[in-house]
């Protein structure tokens, strides 16, 4: 099953990281987050990666050419220049890394890549919050209600994104949330490919008018994750998630065991 990693937006952490350097790249830990996001779903046997990007595509497209490098150790003979490598960490990974645009929304980058999914079922995540979901509970989930749509709801640090739900259907998508028992859209999603009939305008983010109305047809569906996850949106979140890699297993790594809400509830 492929994971689409959208990768392709402007923004980035401000002041701190160059204004050329994708968000998506933007250091935790010594590696950039699009991996530790990888990282995640390869944890349960997801390996085949499809990176939209737009702002500064090359940049991605160069981190993946030079990844086998940067991840194995080399020996280097000085006179010629020939480099033998010495396998030390193997990713097993396979990753088409796609420019989508510039200026394409996260729903049009997705749009964009129709092709590459084809008729089967798939997976898309933000490439820039980590969290210890569960995959293989999130696609059982999506096949037991048999909706077109999934998406990974977490409890909020605060912000945007807020979900209005009944049982386990997504009623609504909010901008401000609502009293102690609110819910925002953690990404992680899982997506029939019928759901690319709603993505019509390149410009409409994925959380506008796609989710809203397949909110309204009674299509999307909430996984409820009651673990770690972390947005990174500031500097500080950058930092929080950087001191957690310090940790033998960082907390987004960390899958024990934890309530499994069932489609049906």
């Amino acid at each position: 099953m492929k994971t689409i990693l959208l990768a392709g937006g402007n923004d980035t952490l401000p002041a701190e990281e160059a204004s050329t350097i994708p968000k998506a790249m933007v250091d935790i830990g010594g590696r950039p987050i699009l991996t530790r996001v990888m990282e995640i779903y390869s944890r349960f046997g997801h390996s085949d990666f499809i990176v939209a990007t737009g702002h500064q595509s090359v940049t991605i497209k160069q981190f993946f050419a030079n990844y086998h490098l940067m991840a194995n150790d080399i020996r280097i003979t000085l006179d010629t220049g020939k480099i033998k490598l010495r396998p030390s960490h193997g990713a097993g990974w396979e990753v088409a890394v796609v420019d989508t645009g510039a200026y394409t929304s996260d729903s049009g980058r997705v749009r964009l890549l129709r092709d590459w999914i084809g008729d089967e079922t798939f997976m898309v995540a933000y490439a820039d919050g980590l969290g210890n979901v569960d995959i293989g509970a999130l696609l059982d989930f999506h096949r037991e209600h048999g909706k077109l749509a999934s998406v990974t709801a977490v409890r909020p640090q605060a912000r945007l994104g807020g979900l209005e739900l009944l049982n386990c259907r997504v009623t609504a998508l909010t901008g401000t949330l609502r009293g102690e028992d609110s819910w925002i859209n953690g990404g992680f999603f899982v997506f029939e490919p019928t759901v690319f009939d709603y993505l019509v305008d390149d410009q409409e983010p994925l959380e506008g008018a796609p989710l809203a109305q397949l909110a309204q047809d009674g299509e999307l569906m909430a996984f409820r994750h009651y673990g770690f996850w972390h947005p990174m949106d500031t500097i500080r979140d950058r930092r929080f998630l950087s001191r957690h890699c310090t940790a033998q297993t960082p907390p987004w790594l960390q899958f024990d065991s934890r309530p499994v809400v069932k489609a049906a509830e």
